[in-house]
């Protein structure tokens, strides 16, 4: 099995997405694990399905504020 790029951490307030290639921060701060969104990036990485699970994402955030 290859080391995945993308990886979900936990943080005080939910779990934020590492690159791991760019040994960075990926993103925003989400309250659920983006399961979905990392499985995409790590695979095709679609751009179009990509932004429509960010969208989707975002709007949960958004909703439990």
């Amino acid at each position: 099995m290859s080391r995945r790029r993308y990886v979900a951490r936990g943080v005080p307030g939910g779990y934020r997405i590492w690159d791991n290639k760019g040994r960075r921060w990926w993103g925003d701060l989400y309250e659920l694990c983006p399961d979905d969104l990392l499985t995409e990036l790590n695979g095709a990485a679609d751009q179009a399905r990509v932004s429509a699970l960010l969208k989707r994402y975002r709007a949960v955030n958004l909703t439990r504020s």
